[in-house]
């Protein structure tokens, strides 16, 4: 068994009673104060090349000529409702088509032309309810939508080929009888037109917007003419709890066969 030394067991009793007689008495004297500089989360993006007002106001310009166009179009809608089990395999199914058209007298109607028989498990609902989802309206931005939305610059992005101007869109109120749209646009900075959305549909019952169990939509527009960028693809994804486990529902709807200039009509809310 190993033992210390006497003599330095003497020498550290020396050195501990010096060294405690050192010792200030009293309340120690705290440390001086040093400046902690924090790194922003959210840095501000540059500025866009014109004011944002400017641009926002060419946006929505931009967004009555689409719309103008789009509501005297004829199209089809196409709807697909599928569900996946964990594994990834389907485990039923939905899908129905719809024409957009114009009678003789200048009022649109709705054809159906194809539709399935609803293989749904834990959407079990009639096939007039799933119709419903066919009809969600991608997000659109008039003039007269301007004075019920607060929209914030975020900066530029890329988007696949294009380069784009980024904005946050919040609606300046709510209520009970009207779905209004919170969430992000994207915007060409050549021709100022949206190309893709990204958000969710809120109203003032925040759990009734009539789309359940979907809550946020990305949605792409594509160049129709080589100048009216029109909305052609919706989708949506979401999990639910069943006996059988968690099942992911998958909803797309897209806008395909436009045909512009079917029926003169002036700027109103998309149909």
């Amino acid at each position: 068994m190993r033992y210390a030394c006497p003599s330095a067991i003497v020498l550290l009793a020396v050195i501990c009673t010096a060294f405690a007689g050192g010792l200030q008495q009293g309340p120690v004297t705290p440390p001086p104060s040093r400046e902690i500089k924090r790194i922003p989360t959210d840095k501000a993006p540059e500025p866009p090349p014109i004011p944002v007002e400017e641009l926002i106001r060419r946006v929505s310009e931009r967004e009555n000529e689409i719309i103008r166009a789009r509501n005297s179009s004829t199209y089809q809608v196409s709807l697909r409702l599928q569900e996946f089990d964990e594994s990834g395999g389907t485990v039923g199914e939905f899908q129905m088509a719809t024409d957009f058209l114009f009678a003789p007298d200048g009022k649109p109607y709705e054809k159906v032309v194809r539709t399935t028989h609803s293989s749904l498990v834990t959407l079990a609902l009639p096939s007039e309810d799933l119709a419903e989802f066919g009809r969600i309206r991608p997000f659109m931005l008039p003039s007269v939508s301007l004075a019920f939305y607060e929209l914030t610059y975020a900066g530029k992005q890329p988007l696949d080929e294009l380069s784009t101007y980024m904005f946050r869109v919040r609606p300046l109120r709510l209520e009970r009888a009207r779905r209004f749209f919170e969430g992000l646009i994207w915007v060409d900075d050549r021709d100022f037109a949206i190309v893709k959305t990204y958000g969710k549909w809120v109203s003032e019952i925040e759990s009734k917007t009539g789309l359940e169990p979907f809550v946020f939509f990305e949605t792409f527009r594509e160049n129709v003419e080589g100048k009216y960028w029109f909305p052609s693809f919706i989708r949506s994804e979401e999990s639910l709890k069943s006996e059988g486990g968690p099942t992911r529902l998958r909803l797309t709807i897209r806008f395909t066969n436009y045909k512009t200039g079917a029926a003169p009509v002036s700027v109103a809310p998309p149909r």
